[in-house]
């Protein structure tokens, strides 16, 4: 994933292979000490929900407000670095649409078994009947929801939307204001982003316990027919993966670019490896400069802005999982959302995914926001889990693909002459 700590990926594995033995083994109804261990396995899961949970907020704020600040204060920003934001939220919402459409013709998530039980029957009638009948209003609520009249509210109850519509706005008040005030203001917002991602890391090292309890949950109740729509889920992620990078990327760069898409997988290839070896964004960030520099002959000038801002920022990859994420949670659980409701939908999970980005752990906790925003189960994360750490190497590759694409698009639409010319691969 993005910008994290390199960490082996055999607790997690071990973890969720033990959860679906343990979970498939015990059931509902298997006591110890008069307890149930379903209902072990439930607090264990709800704790790491919660922690996750804990620090959206602060985290989500204090990385968008950073990031404006230090964006707009960059005198050199300017017309390339606008083009450059463009780009990445284009790249962003094609893969966002990918996904959904994906999503939408497959359907893995329909028919999982015992999905449904995993929260109060109570709640999910309210649910499918708010999700299912008042969808207009749900969106319309989710317009005011963009600009609240109290932020303070907002923060307190978690209104993603207004949160990071505030939190852009007030990182580039930042940038206005005189350069004393300025300095403070950023030094503070470093300061909690900085803490908040220190508290992360410790979370993180929780995440095969988390993983534990949330995968057994979820096969304790629906057995070993989980592993189906999992597996489903696993294609269909991979699908939506392969079309975004081999044809809708490729596209970008032969009509937009007028260059050779071919040539620019060749040139990408160590980065690419990089990324898929080693989970990051951010460890692949040297070799993704070097790559774009000698072998795309793309410009230091661009390079040293749209890869390492793409690192942080455009996560198309990720983007297009949380957003496959969300709405298989909400297929499992038999919520019907309509066009109009994907549609905004598809909205919240790209502001959600610029907001998220460069942190560990950063596509569940995006995962968590998504659902939480759109008055979906947060307790389907759980179905996801068994497969998240695979995933998390395909979609690094794919977020890595995408920062290259962006800067041979802005470098070839800023009039630079020998991008991935033919001349180029006579050294590589």
């Amino acid at each position: 994933m993005q910008n994290k700590k390199k960490r082996k990926p055999w607790g997690v594995l071990i973890a969720i292979a033990l959860a679906i033995f343990v979970g498939n083994i015990t059931g509902k109804d298997a006591t110890i000490f008069g307890i149930t261990y379903y209902s072990i396995f439930d607090i264990i899961g709800k704790l790491f929900i919660n922690s996750l949970t804990l620090i959206v907020v602060p985290l989500v704020s204090s990385s968008i407000i950073t990031g404006v600040a230090r964006i707009g204060s960059e005198t050199q920003f300017g017309r390339l670095g606008l083009k450059t934001i463009f780009f990445y939220i284009v790249t962003n919402f094609i893969a966002i649409l990918i996904g959904v459409t994906t999503v939408n013709l497959i359907k893995p998530g329909v028919g999982v078994g015992g999905a449904a039980n995993l929260i109060n029957p109570e709640r999910l009638a309210s649910l499918k009947e708010t999700v299912g009948t008042e969808s207009g209003n749900a969106l319309v609520n989710l317009l005011l929801d963009i600009i609240p009249p109290n932020v303070l509210d907002a923060f307190a109850k978690g209104n993603m939307l207004g949160l990071i519509f505030f939190s852009l706005l007030f990182g580039y008040a930042i940038t206005k204001i005189s350069a004393l005030s300025s300095e403070t203001h950023l030094n503070f917002w470093k300061g909690v982003f900085e803490g908040m991602i220190h508290i992360t890391h410790v979370i993180m090292r929780f995440l095969p316990i988390g993983v534990f309890g949330l995968v057994a949950k979820v096969f304790a109740e629906t057995g070993l027919e989980s592993l189906r729509s999992v597996g489903i889920f696993f294609g269909t992620v991979l699908l939506g993966l392969g079309v975004f990078v081999f044809v809708a990327l490729p596209l970008l760069l032969k009509f937009v670019s007028k260059v050779n898409p071919w040539r620019h997988f060749r040139a990408m290839a160590p980065a690419l490896i990089t990324a898929f070896s080693t989970s990051s964004s951010s460890a692949s960030l040297p070799i993704t400069l070097d790559c774009m520099e000698k072998r795309a002959g793309i410009s230091n000038r661009i390079c040293s802005l749209v890869i390492p801002l793409g690192t942080s920022i455009n996560l198309s990859g990720s983007a297009l999982y949380e957003g496959m994420g969300a709405l298989f949670i909400a297929q499992a659980f038999g919520l019907d959302l309509s066009f109009g409701t994907q549609l905004f939908f598809s909205i919240v999970t790209l502001l959600t995914s610029l907001g998220v980005a460069g942190v560990p752990g950063g596509s569940l906790v995006a995962i968590l926001i998504i659902l939480k925003g759109m008055g979906l189960p947060s307790e389907g994360i759980g179905l996801l889990l068994a497969v998240d750490r695979i995933l998390d190497m395909f979609r690094s590759t794919a977020n890595v693909f995408s920062d290259g694409c962006c800067a041979v698009l802005v470098a070839t639409t800023e009039g630079e002459k020998g991008v991935l010319a033919k001349k180029t691969y006579q050294s590589i």
